[in-house]
Parts: C-alpha cells; structure tokens; sequence
C-alpha cells in the first residue's frame, strides 16, 4: 500500500469461487427474503425485478448485493434492501438464515417474516420494481438462477 493510502473495506467488485462461479461481491454477498403468511395462510415473498443492465438483468430475485469486509451477513443484507428499496426492516427480528457455500465465496439469504404486505417502492438504479409474490407461483416466474438454486433451501426458514 502507498504512503496515504486508504484501504477499502467494499466489497464491490467480481471474484470466482472455487466451483469457477464468477460472483458480484468480493467478500461474499448477502440478501434479504422479506416473508408473509396472510389470514387465509397463503404465503408470499418480494421480489426484486433487477434491472436489465444489471448482472442477470430482467430476472426477478431478493434484495441484496456485495458484503463489505468484516460486515455479518444480516447487516449486509438490511444494508442492501435499504440501499435498493424503502421497506423498512429495522425493528423485524431475523427467523433464519441459509448459507449458500461455493467454495471461498458465499451468498447468505437472511430471512424475515412482515406482519403486512406493505407496498414498496424502488430506491436507486439495480431494481426495476418489488412485487410481494405467492410462494406458489415461484415455479413459473423467471427467476435469478441463484435464487432458483437455492429457493428449495430456502424456503423452510
């Protein structure tokens, strides 16, 4: 490091995990799976629809982006979902999370239950819109490929 030099704690950037996935986040990443189960106990998830200039642009997944250096994955993900949309998370308890391991790089989907489907609005540029979602309709939207992979674990937090 040069005299004067500020290191940086971001974790923007690619890197590649040990399975040859080149991945956003060079410290790993993290998202946020914001949940409901209505009175008719139907349940729903929100969805990202990420914008199309963005890594797997078009497809619908959770809020969530590049873990900054020494950052617990929680803080990360309520991080991120305040950075990309207005939900407000902060006095929600977390009910789970789920690793997904590659290999030197990690994805964690932190998972929480909203008492309401309230509506939210974009922040930002990397998302096009929310949409809280019918767990039972995930099958048929397209979804972001890690996601989709990881949905099946996921879905029992």
């Amino acid at each position: 490091m040069t005299a004067g030099a500020v290191p940086t704690t971001s974790g923007d950037g690619w890197t590649y995990c040990a399975q040859g996935h080149k991945h956003w986040g060079i410290h790993g990443a993290a998202g946020l799976l914001a949940r409901h189960r209505d009175p008719g106990g139907t349940e729903w998830v929100l969805l990202q629809h990420r914008a199309s200039w963005s890594h797997h642009g078009g497809t619908w997944g959770i809020p969530g982006g590049a873990r900054d250096l020494g950052e617990p994955a929680e803080a990360a993900a309520r991080r991120e979902v305040t950075e990309e949309s207005d939900l407000d998370v902060t006095a929600i308890t977390a009910a789970g999370e789920f690793v997904d391991d590659h290999g030197g790089w990690t994805y964690t989907t932190v998972a929480l239950w909203l008492p309401a489907l309230v509506p939210v609005a974009v922040r930002g540029l990397e998302s096009d819109e929310f949409a809280w979602t019918p767990v039972r309709d995930l099958d048929h939207a397209p979804l972001h490929p890690g996601f989709a992979a990881s949905w099946p674990a996921v879905r029992t937090l």
